[in-house]
């Protein structure tokens, strides 16, 4: 995740960075800005039309259709941006939850219990580094896939982060059975296992259902045919001056779809997903300090 200062105005202007999606538009807004130069060619030395009354409803369309591209566009990245505002805040709770659970663990577990606190304060941070890597694996994204991916090598019953909550219950109830938690101990410490199962599910929510695939390609559809047909009004009233005009508009159009696209996963590996694997080794180190 890119960690930068909000109110530095002219240093965002002119950074570049791999995440820009100048970058990634560069060859489509190259070629859409040719595009439009053959067709200001066409209307303006071949053709040569005149402003008139169908140029003028052509305008007219895209006056009206601006309107609606942008409320899909502006539903489309806040949707995504819910996404990932909610896997943050999943990760934001297992890290609470490490934490609490491993304070409980260190307040009931005497000092003498050198071997149950010793499996506590490793396997407590595994789970977070299990559950980062189950997220950013592929067959997590393709699991509720109604197509097989045998190329995957999928196998459903090896859970990952299943096995480490079970390992860790496990060893609570050994703890309960020997006498050295009480009832209502285990109670408490069960809570806070089964959160840990919880924030897995959600995240496997996000992760495997992505948008709609109809919406998804209706926007992408909208966006393509918009532009293709601007030049067509532009360029009467315009001329030349409507090649960039054209790819500007182009350009912020794909680059509000391709923002969307890049953090409705906020669990995959670009610059401006969550730092899992960051987080993992926090709570890791807060563990760490916290069973000694």
């Amino acid at each position: 995740m890119i960690t930068y200062n909000p109110k530095d105005w002219f240093t965002f202007i002119f950074r570049f960075h791999k995440a820009d999606t100048l970058r990634k538009l560069s060859p489509l807004i190259f070629g859409i800005c040719i595009y439009c130069w053959v067709i200001a060619l066409l209307e303006l030395h071949i053709l040569k039309l005149s402003e008139s009354s169908h140029v003028k409803q052509i305008t007219s369309m895209h006056t009206l259709l601006s309107f609606v591209i942008s409320m899909l566009l502006v539903f489309r990245t806040n949707t995504a941006y819910d996404r990932w505002w909610e896997g943050r805040k999943l990760w934001g709770s297992l890290v609470n939850n490490s934490r609490n659970l491993a304070i409980k663990l260190n307040s009931m577990l005497g000092f003498e219990e050198a071997t149950h606190r010793t499996f506590f304060k490793k396997t407590i941070p595994l789970y977070a580094s299990v559950l980062a890597h189950h997220l950013h694996a592929e067959s997590t994204r393709l699991a509720l896939d109604e197509q097989d991916h045998p190329e995957l090598n999928l196998d459903s019953n090896r859970h990952m982060p299943n096995q480490v909550a079970s390992m860790l219950m496990q060893r609570v109830n050994r703890l309960y059975e020997e006498g050295k938690i009480k009832g209502d101990q285990l109670i408490v410490l069960n809570n806070e296992l089964a959160s840990f199962t919880d924030i897995c599910g959600a995240c496997e929510r996000i992760k495997n259902t992505p948008i709609p695939f109809s919406y998804s390609v209706f926007i992408k559809k909208f966006i393509f045919f918009y532009v293709m047909t601007l030049p067509f009004s532009f360029v009467i009233s315009l001329g030349y001056l409507a090649i960039p005009v054209v790819g500007f508009i182009f350009y912020v159009l794909a680059s509000l779809e391709l923002i969307a696209e890049e953090i409705e996963d906020p669990f995959g590996a670009d610059e401006n997903d969550l730092p899992m694997t960051k987080m993992a080794s926090n709570i890791k180190k807060h563990v760490g300090e916290i069973i000694e």
